[in-house]
């Protein structure tokens, strides 16, 4: 049988020219064999030499030492030929994962319907676009997830799924070249040569699921637009990352060094991944201690979703101690997103009520703010589980107010009993209806003025009734307290309104004392029907330029004008037309018949210039 040591040599890279271009795992497997089974054969002689040291004489002693010496040396060539192979072993099988086979079993997002509507409101507040309120597409976001170029197989644990990221056999060669090098004293060079190639692969891994290698400051200085976007892909990374990625590097540590050696499998691990998971979670970390901002809300939301996901798949994948600071920064920044959004909220609030815009909003239409606001705490009813956990405190309603406040604070302590995150939204609710009133004495036009508030409250209204969520925290009570605050502010725009069109069809002022004619004077009359023809004229030219932008509302504010107005003026005109007509050019006095003052009616509130309707008659 040939001798141990010439195997060995004859393997020597440095020696020979054809053991350089060859490789001994890549061929025969019997030489394969032959090989390990001599560096068995040398370690085992050479600690067969040591231990009978001790009971050679002299010259047997030098013997042994010469005999140790060309062991040692002979270990060496060996070790640096198994180094090799082992490299190459892995890097053979290090191929690019693709991203289209496996999906995170795990994955879920919330809707992001609309959040663009609420992203950049308070850098805005001078834009009056009236503007569609209904709920945009939700965005995709895309899970990544891995594929190896041979036929993968995986075991589920949880929500994790550890997929073979190299074949048995290999694998099986791996743990025996492990086992030599660790018995042969090269355990640190096994673990630089392992860690190093398997975190290449891992950093490739990482480079496809779209997670780039930037510093905390790099992330912070990106613009919120760009960041968002990163977030979603981050989310669907981070998920395959843990539950499959790093897992399945764990599985792959624990199938080679197996048996090897006490702990060696989590120092492999920790040498492979503990870079590339600090450069994933520095990511969520930078965004977690970024300014706050209401645009932010949800995205922060999402990311404390994502990690709350993942914990406990974290507190598995990385349960050695040698990887506490991963557990420990994954902990410490899920609880720097909760202390965000918290903040964020309470941002949030103070921005609603000192919003500053003076400026009417054209038409009495919805305001912008009231948009936003209400977009904004319907999505935040989207995540009502979450916030719950995280809004444990309820808000402060100290004096903010640069008026009396005694009127928000009176009808927002009605709402106790319910839960800190309700309470906060019907504080939202309050505050925007306090700064709504401030913007409402801008007018110049009482009219207008209650018009803008029946419209913004009536919104406030049908939103917490379009969201059942909302609506579940608001309460029905509050809700009709809303509801009966808009019915005012439409009855105090017809009193400012119609009152004084409707005086001019009273009866007063029009008799004649002591005279034996019909009682009324002519000059009264025609006066009187010129006064109402002017006042209706102006009311129908300005406020066919306000906006009533529900369609319900709008007509059952119509309706309403007309059951006042439409049979005072057919009464007035019924027992006067007479007097009118029998006189000189009637039709200056009498310019309309009852059905064109309904017609008429018809141009209010539609946000735009007078149609024929009414100037038609009048030309």
């Amino acid at each position: 049988m040939e001798p141990p040591e010439k195997i060995i040599l004859r393997w020597d890279s440095t020696a020979s020219e054809e053991a350089r271009d060859k490789m001994i795992f890549d061929g025969d497997r019997l030489e394969v064999f032959r090989y390990l089974h001599a560096v068995d054969e040398i370690q085992r002689s050479m600690s067969s030499t040591s231990i009978s040291t001790q009971h050679h004489d002299q010259e047997d002693d030098e013997d042994d030492n010469q005999n140790k010496v060309n062991g040692s040396s002979t270990i060496q060539i060996a070790m640096a030929r198994l180094e090799d192979e082992f490299r190459n072993i892995l890097i053979n099988y290090t191929a690019p994962i693709e991203t289209d086979l496996l999906v995170d079993p795990g994955s879920s997002t919330h809707s992001e319907a609309s959040r663009t509507e609420t992203a950049t409101y308070f850098e805005d507040e001078d834009e009056y676009e009236d503007e569609d309120d209904e709920d945009g597409d939700d965005d995709d976001v895309s899970n990544h997830c891995l594929r190896r170029s041979s036929a993968s197989s995986y075991r589920s644990t949880s929500s994790i799924r550890e997929i073979d990221l190299i074949p048995p056999e290999a694998v099986t060669d791996l743990q025996a070249i492990a086992k030599r090098m660790v018995s042969a004293g090269y355990l640190r060079e096994c673990i630089q040569v392992y860690g190093s190639v398997r975190k290449s692969a891992v950093d490739a891994s990482l480079r496809r699921l779209g997670v780039e290698k930037l510093s905390i400051g790099d992330i912070q200085r990106l613009e919120w637009d760009a960041l968002e976007a990163k977030i979603r892909r981050w989310i669907g990374a981070a998920k395959v990352c843990v539950r499959i990625l790093f897992a399945s590097e764990k599985k792959l540590c624990e199938q080679i060094f197996d048996g090897v050696g006490t702990s060696i499998d989590d120092a492999c691990f920790m040498e492979t991944v503990k870079g590339p998971a600090i450069q994933l979670f520095n990511f969520p970390e930078a965004i977690s201690i970024s300014r706050r901002s209401p645009e932010k809300l949800f995205k922060m939301l999402d990311l404390h979703d994502a990690l709350m996901d993942l914990s406990h798949d974290i507190e598995a994948v990385f349960e050695s101690k040698n990887l506490d600071s991963i557990r420990l920064q994954a902990a410490e920044i899920l609880s720097r997103l909760g202390e965000a959004v918290r903040g964020i909220l309470s941002e949030f609030e103070n921005a609603v009520l000192r919003e500053p815009s003076t400026v009417p909003v054209p038409g009495g239409t919805i305001h912008p703010l009231t948009r936003y606001v209400m977009n904004y705490i319907s999505l935040i009813s989207d995540y009502k589980q979450t916030l719950i956990q995280l809004i444990v405190s309820k808000p402060s309603t100290g004096s903010r107010y640069s008026g009396d406040p005694s009127t928000p604070d009176m009808e927002f302590a009605e709402s106790e009993g319910k839960s800190p995150l309700a309470l906060h939204l019907i504080w939202v609710i309050v505050i925007l209806q306090f700064n709504l009133e401030s913007k409402s004495k801008h007018y110049k036009d009482a009219s207008i003025a209650h018009l803008f508030m029946m419209n913004n409250v009536h919104y406030i209204v049908q939103k917490v009734k379009g969201s059942p969520e909302l609506r579940e925290m608001i309460g029905d009570d509050y809700l009709r307290k809303m509801t009966g605050r808009f019915r005012q502010a439409a009855t105090s725009y017809q009193r400012a309104t119609w009152v004084r069109v409707l005086y001019c069809l009273r009866d007063e002022g029009l008799h004649v004392s002591g005279s034996f004619s019909s009682g009324y004077s002519k000059s009264a009359l025609r006066e009187r029907f010129k006064t109402f023809n002017a006042m209706f004229e102006e009311v129908h030219k300005v406020q066919s330029t306000w906006l009533v932008p529900d369609i319900q509302l709008r007509e059952e504010l119509r309706i309403s004008i007309s059951e006042k107005l439409i049979p005072a003026y057919r009464s007035f005109l019924g027992r006067f037309r007479g007097h009118i007509e029998s006189g000189k050019h009637p039709e200056n006095y009498i310019k309309y018949s009852v059905e064109e003052l309904e017609t008429a009616l018809l141009d209010f509130f539609e946000g735009c210039h007078a149609s024929q309707h009414l100037r038609r008659r009048s030309q």
